[in-house]
C-alpha cells in the first residue's frame, strides 16, 4: 500500500511570506496578455448599444465646469485669484478630478464585474487589476488630449515643466488606485463601499482645489492644504499652464504612502478574494 498521500489545501495558506511576494509578481508579469484581453472585452461591452460611447466619460466633468462656470459669471459665486482663466482652471480641475476618482473606483468595479468568472475559472488575480489599470490610463489619455485642445484653444502657453505633467499625473492615479485596492476586499463583502465611495468623493471634491484655489485662513483652509489631493491637483494644473511644482516634499511623502497602502492592499486582496469568492 502505498504511503504517500498528497493533501491539497487552499492556496496561500501555507506559504511563507517572501514565498507568497514571489508567486505575486510572476503572477503580475504572466497575466499580461489577459489583462489586455479582458481590458478589450470590456471597453467592446461598455460601449455596445451607445449612441455617445466613450463621451459618457466626460459629460459629469463637463458639466461641472459648466455649472460653475455659470455661477462664476453670474456673480452666484465669487471665485478669485486664478492664474489663468476661470473656465480653463475649472475644466483642468474638474478632469483631473474626474480621473482620480475613476481611478479609486476602477479596483471594486473591475472585480464585481469579473466575479462569476472568478468563481468558475481559476486564474491570475491580477489579470483583473492590470486590466482596470489599462482603463484608467485610457480614459486619462483622451481626457489629456481634451485637455490638450482647451489649452490650445485659450492660448495658454506651457514651458519645459510639462514633462513633469505624466509623472505627477501618474501619481495621482496610483494614489487613487491603491486606495481603491485596499477597499475593495471589503467593498465585495459589503456593497455600502461601492455606494459610499462616489458620495464621499463628491463630498471631497469640495475640499480640495477642483473649482477654487486653496490659500486664505481658518479650518477650511487648513483642510484643504492638508488634503493630499491639494498639491497632486495643483501641480497638474501648474505644470500645465507653465508654473511649478506644487508642495514637492509633500508629493514625496504621497509617493511613499501610496506605495505602502498598494502593497498592503495587493497582498490583501491577494489572500483575501479567493476566499470571499467562495464563500459568496
Amino acid at each position: 500500500m502505498n504511503d504517500n498521500i498528497k493533501i491539497y489545501e487552499p492556496s496561500n495558506r501555507n506559504k511563507g511570506f517572501f514565498s507568497l511576494i514571489r508567486e505575486m509578481f510572476s503572477d503580475l508579469f504572466i497575466s499580461r496578455d489577459l489583462a489586455y484581453r479582458l481590458f478589450i472585452r470590456d471597453k467592446k461591452a461598455e460601449y455596445r448599444q451607445s449612441i455617445f460611447g466613450i463621451l459618457w466619460a466626460f459629460f459629469t466633468p463637463l458639466a461641472t465646469t459648466v455649472t460653475w462656470i455659470f455661477l462664476s459669471s453670474s456673480g452666484a459665486v465669487k471665485i478669485e485669484g486664478t492664474n489663468i482663466p476661470y473656465p480653463v482652471f475649472v475644466f483642468l480641475g474638474t478632469m483631473l478630478w474626474s480621473s482620480f476618482v475613476e481611478s479609486l473606483t476602477m479596483p471594486l468595479q473591475q472585480t464585481q464585474s469579473t466575479k462569476e468568472i472568478l468563481a468558475k475559472v481559476n486564474f491570475p488575480k491580477e489579470s483583473i487589476l492590470l486590466s482596470g489599470f489599462y482603463k484608467i490610463i485610457f480614459n486619462t489619455v483622451i481626457k489629456v488630449a481634451l485637455i490638450a485642445a482647451i489649452l490650445l484653444f485659450y492660448g495658454i502657453k506651457v514651458d519645459s515643466g510639462v514633462f513633469l505633467f505624466p509623472f505627477i499625473l501618474l501619481l495621482m492615479l496610483f494614489f487613487g488606485y491603491s486606495i481603491g485596492l485596499l477597499l475593495t476586499p471589503i467593498g465585495m463583502l459589503y456593497k455600502d463601499i461601492g455606494r459610499g465611495i462616489p458620495l464621499v468623493a463628491s463630498f471631497a471634491m469640495y475640499l480640495s482645489p477642483v473649482v477654487y484655489k486653496g490659500g486664505g485662513t481658518g479650518k477650511l483652509a487648513r483642510i484643504i492644504e492638508l488634503n493630499p489631493m491639494t498639491p497632486l491637483i495643483n501641480s497638474c494644473r501648474n505644470l500645465l499652464t507653465g508654473e511649478y511644482l506644487d508642495n514637492p516634499f509633500y508629493l514625496l511623502i504621497i509617493l511613499i504612502v501610496s506605495l505602502l497602502l498598494f502593497c498592503i492592499g495587493w497582498l490583501f486582496y491577494r489572500i483575501a478574494i479567493p476566499v470571499i469568492i467562495e464563500r459568496m
